[in-house]
C-alpha cells in the first residue's frame, strides 16, 4: 500500500495494526553502561516479539545504535542505514520506543520524519502515542520534540553545573591518561615510572638549548618512549610542559560547549583558567623549575609568532630538497657574529639526519650563487627589463590595493543585492531609501580612500621613479658585489639541493623565471663559496 491508501485506510477507521505492513523497530542507547546495555537487549527483544505478534505485520529485522547521543542524528550509524533503506522501499513502517529515542533535535525529528514519509514510510512512536500516518501527526510531533529537545538543554545545564561544582571542590577533570600521574575518582597520584620522564622533560628543557623537536629526540636517545612505543610527539611534550598540575597546582576550566546541541567545545584563554596551588595534586617538579621552564617557552612562543606568515620571505617555497621533493623550512642561526637565515629540508626538521642528509643551504649563498650564474651567462639588459616587469608588477598589487578592491567589489555587490529585493517587493521604498544611502556613503569614502592613496604615492615617489630604479638594478646587477635577497629571489623559479650535495660541497640546479636552468657547484670555504668550473 501507497501512503495515500494507507491513510485513507486510516481515516475510515482501520487501526495500523491491521493493516498488511512490513514493519521494522529503531533502539538505541546513550551510554556503554551495563545497565543500558541490559536496558537495549530488553528493548531489542520486546520489539521483535511485539511486531511477530501481529498476525497482519511481516517482521523486518530492526536497527540498534549502542552508546551514541541522540543529540545528532548525522553520527548514528543504524539509524542513517534505516533511512536508506526506508528510501529502498525495505519496509513501510517503523516502531520505536519515543521522539527522544529517533532524535532530541526538533528540527531532526521533524526532518527525517518527513523524509520518511516521502518514501511512504511511517513511524509510530509508542510511548508518546504518536504515529506520522495520523494527519495531526506533525503538529503533535513538533510539541513532543521540543519536549524531548529542552530536556537535552536541561541536561547539559545539569551536566555543566556538576562541572563547576567539582572545579570549585578541586575535582580533576578531563584527561584520565595523564603523563606522571594516575586518576581514580578525580583524586591524582603520582605514577612514578611516568613521572621520570616528566621530570627529564621539565630539566632539559629548562636548560634553554633544547627546541620541542630536538628534545623529542634526544629523550628518544635516552631511551623514553611515547605509548605507542615511538618517540613523543611534540603536541605531548607542549601539553606536559604548559600543565600547571606538574608542579602542584589545581587547574581546570580550560575549555566549555559552545551550544548544547553541537557539543562543540571552545578553548578558554589561559589568563581565565581556574588554576591554584593545592595540596590534593601531588607535585612532579619543583614550582622553581616549572617556572623557569615555562619562561623559556614563552619567550620561544612569542617569538615565534611574530614571524611573518609563510611565503612572506623572499625564498619561502623556492627551495627544494631533491631527494625528498619538499619545500625546505626557513631556520633562523644565531651567532656572535648576528642572525643568518638558512633553508633545510622538512624532513629533516622533523626527524633530524636520520630523516634527510642534505646539508642547509643559507640565503646568503643563494643570494651568491645567483650573482655567479649571472656573472657567466646573462644578458644585463634583458635581465633588467624582467627585474624592472616583475617589481612593477608586485607594486601594482599591494596588499593595500588588493584590501581596497576587495571592499569595493562587495560593496558594489551588496547594492546590486539591494536593488534586487527592492524589485522583488522584499524592501519597502523607505527601507530601501535609507538602506541605499548608507550604502552610497561607504562606497564614496572607499573610493575616496583609494584615490587618496594614490595620489599621495604619487606624490612619494620620486621623479623620474623606473628610470631610477633602473639605474639602482644596473648597479645591483653590476656583480661588484652579491644581488640582494630580493633581487635574487624575485629572478628565481626554483632552486633545487641536488642529492649528491653533503657537508662542504653544495651542487645546486637553479631555474630563472622565464625557463632557463643552470646547474652550480660550490665548495663552501670559511666566509665565502668557491665555485667550480661548469662541467
Amino acid at each position: 500500500m501507497d501512503l495515500g491508501e494507507l491513510r485513507e485506510a486510516i481515516r475510515r477507521g482501520r487501526s495500523v495494526f491491521d493493516l498488511p505492513l512490513r514493519v521494522t523497530f529503531y533502539a538505541r542507547v546513550s551510554t556503554d553502561k551495563e545497565e543500558q546495555q541490559s536496558s537495549l537487549e530488553n528493548q531489542v527483544r520486546y520489539y521483535r516479539d511485539f511486531i511477530r505478534r501481529i498476525e497482519s505485520w511481516q517482521y523486518v529485522e530492526g536497527y540498534v545504535d549502542e552508546g551514541i547521543s541522540g543529540a545528532e542524528a548525522g553520527k548514528r550509524e543504524s539509524f542513517l542505514r534505516m533511512i536508506r533503506d526506508a528510501e529502498a522501499g525495505c519496509f513501510d513502517f517503523i516502531v520505536t520506543k519515543e521522539i527522544s529515542r529517533f532524535s532530541r533535535s526538533t528540527l531532526d525529528s521533524i526532518l527525517y520524519t518527513r523524509r520518511l514519509l516521502d518514501c511512504g514510510v511511517g513511524v509510530l512512536f509508542q510511548n508518546d502515542g504518536i504515529n506520522t500516518l495520523d494527519g495531526d501527526s506533525e503538529f503533535r510531533l513538533v510539541i513532543m520534540a521540543g519536549v524531548a529537545q529542552d530536556e537535552l538543554r536541561k541536561l547539559s545545564e545539569r551536566l555543566k553545573f556538576g562541572f563547576r561544582e567539582s572545579i570549585r571542590q578541586g575535582r580533576v577533570l578531563g584527561n584520565d591518561r595523564l603523563w606522571g600521574y594516575e586518576k581514580k575518582d578525580g583524586v591524582l597520584s603520582v605514577n612514578e615510572g611516568e613521572a621520570e620522564l616528566v621530570r627529564r622533560v621539565f630539566q632539559l628543557y629548562a636548560e634553554g638549548e633544547l627546541g620541542i623537536r630536538r628534545l623529542s629526540r634526544r629523550l628518544y636517545d635516552e631511551g623514553f618512549r611515547g605509548r605507542d612505543g615511538g618517540p613523543l610527539s611534540q603536541s605531548t611534550l607542549r601539553s606536559i610542559l604548559k600543565n600547571p598540575k606538574y608542579k602542584g597546582w589545581y587547574c581546570g576550566g580550560k575549555s566549555r560547549s559552545a551550544d548544547y546541541r553541537t557539543k562543540k567545545k571552545e578553548s578558554i584563554p589561559e589568563e581565565a583558567w581556574v588554576c591554584y596551588p593545592s595540596p590534593d595534586v601531588p607535585a612532579v617538579v619543583s614550582e622553581e623549575l616549572w617556572d623557569r621552564a615555562n619562561a623559556i617557552y614563552r619567550l620561544r612562543s612569542r617569538k615565534g609568532s611574530a614571524e611573518p606568515p609563510p611565503g612572506r620571505y623572499p625564498y619561502s617555497g623556492k627551495v627544494i630538497c631533491g631527494v625528498h621533493g619538499e619545500c625546505c623550512h626557513r631556520r633562523r642561526l644565531i651567532s656572535a657574529g648576528g642572525e643568518t637565515e638558512s633553508w633545510s629540508c622538512r624532513v629533516y626538521r622533523e626527524k633530524g639526519r636520520a630523516g634527510c642528509g642534505l646539508p642547509s643551504v643559507r640565503s646568503l649563498e643563494l643570494n651568491a650563487a645567483v650573482t655567479e650564474l649571472l656573472r657567466r651567462c646573462c644578458d644585463r639588459d634583458a635581465l633588467i627589463a624582467l627585474a624592472l616587469r616583475i617589481l612593477s608588477a608586485a607594486a601594482e598589487t599591494g596588499e593595500a590595493a588588493r584590501a581596497e578592491e576587495r571592499e569595493l567589489k562587495a560593496l558594489h555587490a551588496r547594492r546590486e543585492r539591494l536593488l534586487e529585493l527592492r524589485l522583488e517587493g522584499a524592501l519597502t521604498p523607505e527601507e530601501f531609501r535609507r538602506r541605499h544611502e548608507a550604502l552610497a556613503e561607504r562606497l564614496s569614502a572607499a573610493e575616496q580612500a583609494r584615490e587618496a592613496r594614490r595620489a599621495e604615492e604619487k606624490e612619494s615617489a620620486p621623479s623620474g621613479g623606473t628610470e631610477r630604479l633602473r639605474k639602482e638594478l644596473e648597479r645591483e646587477l653590476s656583480f661588484e658585489k652579491n644581488v640582494h635577497t630580493d633581487v635574487a629571489a624575485a629572478l628565481l623559479e626554483r632552486v633545487t639541493i641536488l642529492p649528491d650535495s653533503a657537508g662542504r660541497e653544495l651542487h645546486l640546479s637553479l631555474r630563472f623565471r622565464g625557463g632557463k636552468t643552470a646547474e652550480l657547484r660550490c665548495r663552501r670555504e670559511k666566509a665565502s663559496l668557491c665555485f667550480l668550473p661548469s662541467l
